[in-house]
């Protein structure tokens, strides 16, 4: 069999779906629920008048009035979930502007509790509002929970740093490097504070292998095999 992995898979990856734009304006951003992704639930009021009209005996004008009820109240708990939703990417947004006004390295530390604390809702609703739910902005689509940010503790006292935006200077560091310069801890860290992560040496090494570069000896190694 010449193309023996057709064997496997096939199935097509499926494109996400934002369940949220962000979008400039001039007074700000723009924040929008993606009305495709919501349900369409509404009650057949012509429906439920047949069946009241019918209805001849207790028994049944209860059981219906509590379907009624039932829908109704579905349909208010689906509205203020998307309330929930909207209030909430709009604490994140605020709180990550420089984000999406310039990209990865400037993402700020931010936990669940601190959003939490802002809006008024208990740490474990902010936890599930985000999951599953995807942002699109002028800057790609990224899950909302992609906002939330451990900090890094600076070598020096100082403000803290984003993880994620630390680990996104160490990517754009290494993947410029050049074949007869490649760039040890050390250096990174050098070239890191220039850029305002005062970030210690170990920390630095922790990240970069995190998000799968080796050390120096081992992409200089890989870098003479390439060009060989």
């Amino acid at each position: 069999n010449p193309k023996p992995g057709l064997l496997y898979g096939g199935d097509r990856p499926n494109a996400v779906v934002p369940d949220i734009f962000v979008l400039p304006t001039s007074a700000g951003w723009a924040i929008e629920i993606n009305g495709a992704t919501l349900p369409k639930l509404l009650v057949n009021q012509r429906y439920h008048s047949q069946l009241a009209s019918g209805a001849r005996d207790k028994a049944s004008r209860t059981w219906l009035s509590d379907c009624l009820t039932s829908a109704n109240w579905l349909i208010t708990a689906l509205d203020q979930r998307q309330r929930t939703i909207l209030k909430v990417t709009e604490e994140i947004v605020k709180r990550q502007e420089a984000f999406f006004h310039h990209g990865i390295a400037h993402l700020r530390p931010l936990t669940l509790r601190a959003v939490a604390e802002k809006v008024e809702l208990h740490e474990s609703t902010i936890s599930r509002v985000t999951s599953n739910k995807y942002l699109s902005c002028p800057r790609g689509t990224y899950e909302l929970k992609f906002s939330f940010t451990s900090a890094i503790a600076p070598a020096d006292g100082g403000e803290a740093a984003s993880a994620e935006a630390v680990k996104s200077q160490i990517r754009l560091l290494i993947e410029g490097e050049q074949p007869g310069a490649i760039l040890s801890d050390d250096t990174l860290v050098d070239l890191l504070r220039e850029k305002g992560f005062d970030i210690a040496r170990r920390t630095v090494a922790k990240y970069r292998e995190a998000i799968g570069f080796g050390s120096s000896v081992q992409r200089r190694r890989q870098k003479a095999m390439l060009g060989g």
